[in-house]
């Protein structure tokens, strides 16, 4: 199983960690300077939960904010 909300498609996001060095201005340097760009991986907030789904409960990958909104019937 991916790592993707099962209700609203959520996936992994490619991102930049971006690296700098230097002091900034207004703390009395002469500014920040990017130094090195490396890629990474956002990861959606994914959690296995027991929901109701085509009727019966199924346990399913299910992102928060599906949770929070009440997108997903819980199966308790």
């Amino acid at each position: 199983m991916a790592r993707v909300c099962e209700f609203c498609g959520k996936s992994s996001v490619r991102a930049n960690r971006i690296t700098r060095r230097g002091k900034a201005k207004k703390e009395g340097g002469i500014g920040r300077h990017i130094t090195k760009v490396a890629a990474r991986r956002q990861k959606p907030n994914l959690k296995k939960v027991k929901a109701i789904v085509d009727g019966s409960p199924q346990r399913v990958k299910v992102c928060t904010q599906c949770l929070k909104t009440g997108l997903v019937e819980r199966a308790y």
